[in-house]
């Protein structure tokens, strides 16, 4: 590790501060010396910076790269937008503890492998798999990996319930006995390095049954909040019914007797920032101003630009998700011949126009002019983004069926197709508002999950260019304080996300004219399980001038460095968790 002098950028420190010249200096992986005119000491590389801002390394709070990480290691393209830190372990999904039973354990990787729509072959053909409590997964992805970003996890609900109860984890309520195997648990995994417990109250999958933590009990979530007491610091995340089928104010009024006065701040996913959103569950937004003018330590997570917007005929959950149940079937059919002659059936046919009308009135496929063809494999069309299915629909005979309508479509332009649709955000100034909100926990982008969809890349760099740039709605310093420091205190992160003298060296720097969320690529990196590769969606680079993660640069003149500094559960000592431990 070499020693750095940032010259000449413009410092925003993460803290909310105004930005400030300054000159950076890193020595041993943290950042020893800020001030005016440093003069270089020794073998330092200098860096100017000069027309740059030099800011903190942004922090992903809401990822799931917990199985990619083991196929994707260089983390492409995360360094290029500056990132430096990623959560993991959200919703409720985690890979550890591992239950005993294979049966158990293959529904573990199942539940995670279709909500998080990562392919299911590479969780068995690339994990090594070769631990069960949360410690041993932290000393098998430090034996096994090299990463160049820090790594955080929460302890997920799925896996605990399952590695406590086996297959009735997914079944029934847990007995008292099962409910203190969690607590043993969780406590291993809080002493071993996770930064909290996520659940989950929103998720049914393609069969229309509940997730796990859906069956828990009040007394099972305030047992294991018991535990998460014991451990100052950490946090409890949980996502609730905002989508599907709008149980988020029950669900509020269920968890808010039972967290409000816990000693733990807790995460909920959140207030509803979509139009369509409003009629069902608006409410959470006067809620969670009252939850704050209580002192609740109650969070709302947020995103300023809306979840996955990508179809494929490959994934099920978007349509399992809209209660289309049998196209659910048809895309999670894995044999493509077979999926062809699916689409010929007229039995088949009559099924899925039954299911269709069966879709949840939120469902997109309800409003076809929202619907985007996106793209299509054989290029025949009519397709593009401007485009709709409307289009499609008003082009086919009167009175065909939308279901029947989308078959032919497919068959013309390929399995390989793909659709989007658009999401109207309810309100801009409800956007700066949160911006502003000191209980509001941001850049929820959901990286690592949906890849065929794509998910978060390059999100807070596009809320950059867009709120501070464009429409100058925040000042720089708010917009770079939401992606850093604010989130490092949340979390508990209190070695970085700020630019002060003691902290980790996790630095960005950047030049705001050069940045962008770039476009969607395609990249051919995720194991097929038979030696071939599938294909995510990506971007390239912002790019970043420089990243630097530990003081080490993992981006540096438009290229990863091929460096793997990054931290796996590692933002305490290990003598910190032998302590919590005891």
């Amino acid at each position: 590790m070499y020693n750095i002098l940032i010259k000449n950028g413009t410092v925003v420190d993460g803290a909310n501060n105004p930005p400030r010249k300054a000159d950076v200096r890193i020595a041993n992986g943290k950042i020893v010396g800020i001030g005016d005119s440093l003069e270089r000491q020794g073998a330092e590389r200098v860096v100017d910076a000069e027309g740059c801002y030099v800011t903190p390394g942004f922090i992903e709070t809401h990822n799931h790269y917990d199985a990619p990480m083991w196929w994707m290691p260089n983390m492409f393209p995360l360094p290029g937008y500056g990132i430096t830190t990623t959560i993991n372990g959200n919703c409720g999904f985690a890979a550890a503890p591992v239950p005993r039973s294979e049966d158990a354990k293959n529904a573990m990787i199942k539940i995670f492998s279709f909500f998080e729509d990562i392919p299911l072959s590479p969780f068995h053909s690339e994990l090594p798999w070769d631990w069960q409590t949360w410690g041993e997964y932290r000393e098998s992805m430090q034996r096994h990996l090299k990463v160049p970003v820090n790594f955080e996890f929460f302890c997920g609900h799925q896996s605990l319930r399952l590695a406590a109860m086996g297959m009735d984890g997914a079944k029934r309520a847990a007995t008292d006995e099962e409910i203190a195997t969690m607590q043993d648990m969780l406590r291993e995994a809080l002493s071993a390095g996770t930064i909290g417990f996520s659940s989950n109250l929103l998720d049914y999958d393609d069969e229309g049954n509940p997730v796990p933590s859906l069956l828990a009990q009040d007394k099972e979530f305030e047992a294991l909040f018991d535990v998460l007491e014991e451990f100052p610091g950490k946090t409890f995340q949980f996502i609730i019914g905002v989508f599907q089928r709008f149980t988020g104010v029950q669900d509020m009024e269920r968890m808010v007797p039972l967290l409000k006065d816990r000693k733990f701040k807790s995460q909920w996913g959140g207030v509803p920032t979509l139009s369509y959103q409003m009629a069902r569950v608006g409410e959470l937004v006067e809620r969670h101003e009252e939850y704050k003018a209580k002192g609740y330590p109650l969070y709302t997570g947020w995103t300023h630009v809306p979840p996955a917007t990508q179809i494929n005929f490959n994934s099920s959950l978007t349509f399992a998700q809209s209660n289309i149940l049998v196209w659910a079937e048809f895309a999670s059919e894995m044999n493509q011949n077979r999926k062809l002659a699916m689409l010929q059936d007229e039995t088949w046919r009559e099924k899925a126009r039954a299911s269709w009308d069966q879709a949840y009135e939120q469902a997109m496929f309800r409003r076809p002019e929202v619907v985007i063809m996106r793209d299509s494999q054989f290029k025949v069309g009519p397709y593009g983004s401007d485009v709709t299915f409307r289009d499609v629909i008003d082009a086919a005979p009167a009175g065909k069926h939308p279901s029947d309508i989308l078959a032919d479509w497919i068959l013309d332009n390929g399995l390989g197709s793909t659709l989007g649709y658009d999401m109207i955000k309810a309100s801009e100034d409800q956007m700066v508002g949160l911006f502003h909100d000191p209980n509001a926990v941001g850049n929820l982008s959901d990286s690592g999950a949906h890849a065929q969809m794509l998910c978060g890349i390059g999100d807070h760099i596009d809320m950059i260019k867009k709120y501070v740039v464009r429409e100058k709605k925040i000042p720089i310093e708010l917009a770079i304080h939401n992606i850093t420091g604010k989130l490092a205190a949340f979390f508990g992160l209190d070695d970085r996300g700020v630019i002060e003298e003691g902290r980790n060296a996790d630095i960005a720097i950047w030049h705001i004219d050069e940045v962008e969320r770039r476009p969607m690529i395609k990249e051919f990196d995720v194991p097929d399980g038979s030696g071939g590769r599938g294909y995510r969606y990506t971007r390239e680079p912002a790019p970043m001038r420089m990243t630097i993660a530990n003081g080490e640069p993992i981006f540096d003149g438009g290229f990863f460095t091929g460096a793997y500094p990054g931290r796996i559960a590692g933002y305490q000592t290990n003598e910190a968790f032998a302590e919590a431990a005891e």
